[in-house]
């Protein structure tokens, strides 16, 4: 069975990249995230076969180029490799984001690359395409971006704050790791990045846990009015059988007879329905008077 994050991502990968500019930042996002990003290599991982059709269109279109590693048939499902050594293609892609290729990467967010609303999301798509997860609804809410660079962490917080979102930050390990608990976050998240029946998935889960939680209380309730039911009634018994042993029971009152007479013969009654069994009825109010008297008569017998 396919996982939520699975199902997640297959959902992003149908979202169709038309714009030059949208394909760049969306590509972006995936190197800033994936596993290798220096002026030596891009090393991508993924096991989602859906991602890893996705991204030697995506990259052709945002840089014109090929990769020169592809998943090989015999690596399975599990690992799926993209790579590019090829010293200009890493020098035209890393150019292409504002850094020095010759140099040492200190990996951040050229945010000149990201002034149009529709390349925001591009590269939080691709961002989560190739660092994110997020775990089934059923389960618990959580969304989470996990990359290795800090600064570039730390400046997509920003970037989500900005565009209204509140993301948390904690360090795990080498990583760095973007989250959010919220399910409305998570649902407004995921259909901003393109993922609108996943957002509705969660919406519905969250709507079907209330119904069983509802259901669950009630029942709950249910079952603690009915063994505080009885316990009053074994309580009533005791007293009454206390009373007939001893004589006292035909003393007292005709009233309170036919009550004694009725709790015996109903143990598993409320007070209300005894009352109602009453002859003329009473109200529940008069029933619980009256087991009160036998109560107290029943202790004076101690």
């Amino acid at each position: 069975m396919q996982s939520f994050a699975y199902q997640v991502k297959s959902e992003l990968c149908r979202v169709p990249v038309q714009r030059i500019c949208c394909a760049r930042a969306e590509a972006y996002g995936v190197l800033l995230y994936c596993n290798t990003f220096n002026a030596r290599e891009i090393r991508i991982i993924t096991e989602n076969p859906e991602f890893a059709k996705r991204l030697p269109k995506l990259f052709h279109r945002a840089f014109s180029l090929r990769f020169d590693r592809l998943p090989r048939e015999q690596e399975g499902r599990e690992k799926l490799i993209f790579q590019i050594t090829d010293p200009e293609k890493l020098e035209r892609i890393i150019s292409q984001f504002g850094y020095e290729a010759k140099q040492t990467l200190a990996l951040h967010i050229n945010f000149g690359v990201l002034e149009e609303d529709c390349c925001r999301t591009s590269f939080l798509r691709g961002a989560f395409l190739s660092g994110g997860s997020v775990t089934d609804p059923e389960k618990r809410y959580h969304l989470e971006l996990s990359g290795n660079h800090r600064q570039a962490s730390r400046e997509l917080c920003a970037l989500l704050t900005e565009m209204g979102f509140l993301p948390r930050m904690v360090t795990r390990g080498a990583a760095t790791v973007i989250y959010f608990k919220q399910s409305e976050h998570i649902e407004d998240l995921l259909t901003k990045l393109g993922a609108p029946v996943a957002a509705m998935d969660i919406m519905t889960t969250k709507v079907d846990k209330a119904i069983r939680n509802g259901a669950n209380r009630a029942m709950n309730c249910d079952i603690a009015n009915v063994n505080k039911i009885l316990e009053a009634a074994t309580e009533q018994q005791s007293a009454i059988e206390a009373l007939a042993k001893s004589g006292q029971l035909d003393r007292l009152p005709e009233k309170l007879r036919q009550t004694a007479q009725l709790r015996l013969e109903h143990p598993e009654l409320s007070l209300s329905q005894l009352a109602e069994l009453c002859d003329p009825p009473v109200s529940k109010s008069c029933m619980n008077h009256r087991m009160r008297k036998l109560n107290e008569e029943a202790k004076k017998l101690l």
